[in-house]
C-alpha cells in the first residue's frame, strides 16, 4: 500500500527502528509476497524481521498465539499493520512496567464514538470496560499499539482464530483478575482501515506533488487532484480525477471520475457493485469501504 515513495508497511516499521525497535515479527495471509517483496529481512531498514504463517487469519489474538515461538520474550509489543500513529513508546512501556500491567493499550481521546468502539478505564488508566459505538460516554480510543506480557497468549490454543479487543480482553476485565490497562499518546493518529481513510491519511502525510508513486505514469496534461496513483498506474493525457486512487489501471485519455477506486475491470467478480468503463473498473470510496 503505497503513501508516496514509501509503502505503507515501511512508514510502521520506520517509526519502530526509530524507537531502537530491533526485531520484529510479521504476520501474514493474503498475497504475502506483496509484504515480503518489500520487507525481506529488514536489514535495509534496519531491522531483524521473521515471518508468522496463518492459515486460517487467526485474529488480533490467534496471530500473536501462533507467533510465540518466534519470540524470545515474555514482553514484547503488538502493532497494527493498518494504522499509523508514531507515538513514543518509553513512556508506554514505562507505564506498562510500573504498573504490572498484563496489557498496556495506547489510546487517544475517542475522536468519533459514532463510528468507532470505546473504551473505559478508571482514573489510575485500569481497563472497567468496553462500550460499542454509537453511545455518547466519554471513552478512549485503541490505536492499534500495546505492550503485552506473552503469558497472556500462552495458554491458548494454538491455530484458533481468537480475537483480543472483542475476546480475551474483556474476558480478563470481566473476570477481574487480568491487569489490562491504557496509556493516553500525544501523536497523530491515521486509521486506514477503509479507502476514505487511505486518501485521508495519503493527503495529510504526502505533499500533493507526492501522491503519484514511482513506476506510475502520470500525463503532464492530466488534471489529478487528492488522487493516489499507484505504481504501474497510467493516466493518459485531458483525464481529470478527483479523490481517486488509481491502483494498477491504465486510465485512458480524457476519463473522468471522482471518489473512486480505480482498477483494471478484469479484476471485476460477479455480484461486486462497480461501475464498469473504457477497461475501467470504479468502486466508490465511502466511510464504509469498498462495496462489493
Amino acid at each position: 500500500m503505497p503513501l508516496g515513495g514509501r509503502t505503507l508497511i515501511e512508514r510502521v516499521l520506520g517509526w519502530l527502528a526509530a524507537e531502537q525497535i530491533g526485531q520484529v515479527v510479521l504476520n501474514l495471509h493474503h498475497l504475502p509476497e506483496s509484504i515480503c517483496g518489500v520487507v525481506g529481512d529488514g536489514a535495509h531498514l534496519g531491522l531483524s524481521v521473521k515471518y508468522s504463517w496463518e492459515s486460517p487469519v487467526l485474529g488480533s489474538a490467534g496471530g500473536p498465539r501462533h507467533a510465540l515461538p518466534l519470540l524470545d520474550t515474555d514482553e514484547f509489543l503488538i502493532v497494527n499493520g493498518d494504522t499509523l500513529c508514531p507515538a513514543s513508546l518509553d513512556p508506554i512501556l514505562s507505564a506498562h512496567r510500573a504498573a504490572g500491567a498484563d496489557v498496556t493499550m495506547a489510546v487517544v481521546s475517542n475522536p468519533d464514538p459514532a463510528h468507532y468502539n470505546g473504551i473505559v478505564a478508571a482514573k489510575d488508566g485500569r481497563v472497567t470496560g468496553f462500550i460499542p459505538r454509537g453511545h455518547t460516554a466519554d471513552s478512549w480510543h485503541f490505536v492499534g499499539i500495546q505492550v503485552v506480557k506473552a503469558s497472556v497468549f500462552a495458554s491458548l490454543p494454538d491455530n484458533v482464530p481468537m480475537e483480543t479487543v472483542s475476546g480475551i480482553y474483556r474476558e480478563l476485565v470481566q473476570r477481574g483478575d487480568g491487569r489490562v490497562f491504557v496509556w493516553p499518546v500525544d501523536a497523530p493518529f491515521f486509521d486506514i482501515g477503509t479507502p476514505r481513510d487511505y486518501v485521508t491519511a495519503a493527503r495529510a502525510l504526502v505533499p500533493a506533488d507526492e501522491h503519484t508513486s514511482p513506476g506510475a505514469e502520470v500525463s503532464s496534461q492530466a488534471r489529478v487532484t487528492g488522487t493516489v496513483v499507484w505504481p504501474g498506474s497510467v493516466v493518459g493525457a485531458g483525464a481529470v480525477l478527483t479523490g481517486c486512487v488509481v491502483a494498477g489501471a491504465q486510465v485512458p485519455p480524457g476519463f473522468q471520475a471522482s471518489d473512486a477506486m480505480l482498477v483494471p475491470a478484469d479484476v471485476v467478480r460477479a455480484g461486486d457493485r462497480a461501475t464498469v468503463r473504457d477497461g475501467i473498473a470504479m468502486f466508490p470510496i465511502s466511510d464504509q469501504g469498498i462495496p462489493g
